[in-house]
């Protein structure tokens, strides 16, 4: 089957394709991509000559700066993800989780372990690559065929992720303390001591206290306030060149790196850690893809960004140039004439602070991603946005990284000490992303591993070099996005392993279709009015909770419904290809299996919707199925004894627009039929999926089809239809599992320490399964489980 590649990207406005919706993209770019990048002049000279370093008369250590800073400028943020890594896309989604779901499709490294083929025919999902190279084949199998690699490229994803959440604490405290520190040059250096952090700390906590209200609410002026910043400095950049030095422009000779290296020695090396300031931000490209599109980003960093960056840095080295005597005040704020100080000082705090909100809401976002593949505790996730898709608020992220931004800024003090920890966090971002990308360049684009090891080795050596000397000032600040990512880490690894250990637990004790389908009066068991809705994360099989349930409670609905909300490693699913519906057990027994798909960027319904869209899709999957039982949809290939295990029967039921009861005569035309296909999932279990041809390259089959329906047997789908009906309007009640995990007798101290605690300590004090699924309390049902894993 021949798949059009353009799907990937059928989540983006189809305006943008005009050159007006692109330039409009690109200026709205400029507040929630670029913020955080643009701002970085404002510490970068500061951070580099704090100490290891000193500006002498020859001015060979400040040409050797501004020379670094504008190839890393060239290097990293214009070939690496302008040129490079935005093509890396998911669907037009980018960031850590677009490359590592990507690496998962093409390859089978992923843990997750209710992963079904079904999911591999999903529009979003389904790719046709060329023919992989042999060397990319014997890639792909070394990494599918040890389980280890698959568990070191998790724990990579994960570290990259803490280490965004590291740069959300750190980038708000330093850029917001850098902006408020030009009062240094306006105050006497008693009050300027006790001015600037009181000020900072007030900022940021009036930053943090307004994220409820949302970006679209509180971000409606962020292109405007950057572009008034980019001009601003872009302008004093062009002021200080022609005023001072007309011949800085000769520092950009890679051979003032050299002599810079060659006099500094040690020092220069160490003062790279203040330099790779200069590209603190460069990832939010990648990472905030989805909201604009290529082209946007890559005009707005091109044409506006990049040039302003680059003449801001040329005049800060223009001006130190020809003033000596400011070795020991260098900074963005001494360049700055003292007639337009005051304004420049408003407009620099203005634009910290969208760059701080910019890495705030990425940092909400990765946290929710983590969440939806089962690597973060359970938190409270709030839509801010009915009509801007992607825009949340996280209530405890939100105030622990205010405490956290609070207890940097008070406890460091300078901006030494912010920008290593800073610099240590965006290189290791960077690092992960490098690696990823080359996975991707194998895996995914099919190039040899020759270009992906050029790829890593010259971008990846760059970012080392970086990395090494900001790891080397790890008692200067840069232990605490270490010790940061590594409490995050263990955190998301323990729930992700533990959540694992209960699926496979969970498979191992489900029940059989026989039982469930034994259970009646003759046992004591009732059947009550309503739809009775179990939460599994299993996709097949009868859970043990729900054995437990009957076995405490002698009751259960007149309607039955399993229903798993999955996860699967791609950004959107179509709304018409979230629900897999089947029966469980024959349709008498009124028992069903709805299978919710989730893309890790898609928004959950809240109850009253999925309610009445789970009943509507059960109404659908009602008629579908009646209809293809008597012959009025032929789109089945499969022999007639595959009806028989009806728990393995589940369709997409959204694909196919079923309505109404047909009468006695039919007309029908047919768009392309359906297809069937045998899959296995991980627990070896046939699910015959049926779903919509979307991409078949075929011409619409026209059919028709004539004949007689027995009134009575017509009558048994009305009837199914008035049960289902009658039962929502008699209530529906959520069931879940309360779980309780506890490791195995002769565990290692490890795996006891890591369950026994840390996961039941997560697990008692984050948000609870039904808030989550936001299900009312007076519907919830909970049903105890104890967990041996």
């Amino acid at each position: 089957m021949s798949m059009d590649l353009s799907c990937g990207n059928c989540w983006s406005n189809p305006k943008k394709d005009s050159w007006k919706a692109t330039l409009l993209l690109a200026y709205q770019s400029l507040g929630v991509v670029y913020g955080d990048l643009s701002i970085s002049p404002l510490y970068v000279y500061k951070s580099t000559f704090a100490e290891d370093i000193h500006h002498s008369e020859t001015n060979e250590e400040i040409f050797g700066v501004l020379s670094f800073v504008f190839w890393t400028l060239t290097l990293v943020p214009l070939f690496k993800y302008v040129f490079i890594v935005l093509r890396a896309d998911d669907n037009g989604e980018g960031g850590t989780f677009a490359l590592y779901s990507l690496i998962c499709r093409h390859a089978k490294v992923s843990v997750l372990p209710n992963r079904q083929v079904a999911d591999e025919a999903l529009s979003t999902y389904k790719l046709e690559p060329p023919p992989p190279t042999k060397n990319s084949s014997r890639v792909k199998t070394v990494l599918e065929n040890h389980k280890s690699l698959h568990t070191a490229l998790l724990i990579l994803v994960l570290l990259g992720t803490c280490m965004v959440i590291g740069d959300g604490l750190l980038t708000p405290a330093i850029s917001v303390f850098s902006a408020v520190s030009g009062l240094e040059l306006s105050m006497s250096k008693d009050h300027h001591q006790y001015a600037v952090i009181p000020i900072t700390c007030f900022i940021l906590v009036c930053l943090f206290a307004l994220q409820h209200y949302g970006t679209h609410r509180i971000g409606s002026c962020f292109a405007p306030i950057v572009l008034v910043w980019l001009l601003c400095i872009s302008a004093l950049g062009l002021y200080n060149i022609f005023h001072w030095n007309r011949h800085v422009y000769q520092a950009l000779s890679p051979s003032y790196m050299i002599r810079f290296l060659k006099k500094t020695r040690k020092g220069g090396w160490m003062s790279l850690g203040g330099i790779l300031l200069c590209i603190t931000g460069s990832e939010a490209m990648f990472a905030d893809l989805g909201h604009f599109s290529h082209a946007a980003i890559q005009i707005a960093f091109t044409f506006l960004v990049y040039p302003a960056l680059i003449l801001a840095y040329m005049g800060q080295a223009a001006y130190l140039s020809k003033h000596h005597h400011t070795i020991h005040k260098i900074g963005f704020y001494v360049s700055v004439p003292e007639t337009v100080r005051w304004p420049v000082l408003i407009v620099a705090i203005l634009a910290s602070v969208v760059g701080s909100q910019a890495i705030i809401s990425g940092t909400f976002s990765i946290i929710n991603q983590s969440q939806s593949l089962g690597c973060f505790p359970r938190v409270k996730v709030i839509h801010t946005s009915e009509k801007i898709h992607g825009q949340i608020y996280i209530p405890e992220i939100n105030w622990m990284l205010m405490i956290l931004c609070i207890a940097v800024t008070i406890g460091f003090r300078d901006i030494k000490h912010m920008g290593n920890a800073s610099g240590l966090a965006v290189m290791a971002v960077m690092l992960v992303t490098t690696c990823l990308t080359s996975l991707v360049i194998i895996l995914c684009w099919h190039k040899p591993p020759l270009v992906a090891l050029c790829f890593l080795f010259f971008f990846g050596s760059i970012e080392l070099l970086y990395f090494s000397a900001s790891l080397i000032k790890f008692l200067e600040g840069a232990w605490l996005p270490i010790l940061l990512a590594l409490f995050l880490v263990t955190v998301m690894f323990v729930w992700h392993y533990t959540t694992v250990k209960k699926y496979e637990y969970d498979l191992h004790n489900k029940v059989s279709l026989e039982w469930l389908l034994a259970l009646g009066p003759s046992l004591g068991i009732a059947r009550v009015p309503g739809i009775g809705l179990v939460f599994t994360d299993l996709t097949s099989g009868i859970p043990a909770n729900f054995s437990r349930f009957v076995t405490n409670l002698p009751a259960f609905h007149r309607i039955l419904v399993f229903v798993c909300i999955k996860s699967v490693p791609v950004p959107f699913v179509p709304p018409a290809e979230r629900y897999l519906v089947g029966r469980v057990g024959p349709s008498t027994h009124r028992s069903y299996r709805c299978i919710v798909r989730y893309g890790y960027r898609d928004v959950h319904q809240d109850v009253d919707s999925f309610e009445s869209e789970l009943v509507s899709r059960l109404a659908d999957f009602i008629r579908y199925d009646w209809y293809k039982a008597h012959g009025i949809i032929d789109i089945c290939n499969e022999d007639d004894g595959s009806r028989s295990s009806s728990d393995c029967r589940l369709a997409v039921i959204g694909t196919v627009q079923i309505s109404g009861t047909p009468g006695f005569e039919m007309e029908d035309s047919v768009e392309p039929g359906s297809v069937s296909v045998d899959f296995q999932t991980v627990e070896s279990v046939t699910d015959i999926i049926e779903m919509e041809a979307m991409e078949m390259e075929m011409e619409p089959l026209e059919r028709r089809v004539r004949f007689a329906v027995e009134t009575e047997t017509r009558s048994e789908v009305e009837e199914e239809l008035h049960d289902l009906y009658g039962a929502q309007q008699a209530g529906i009640a959520f069931i879940l599992g309360h779980s309780h995990v506890r490791a195995k007798q002769g565990s290692s101290l490890l795996k006891r320490l890591a369950i026994n605690f840390g996961y039941n300590f997560l697990r008692r004090n984050c948000r609870g399964a039904d808030v989550s699924l936001r299900v009312p309390p007076a519907s919830l049902l909970e049903v105890g489980m104890v967990y041996i894993v």
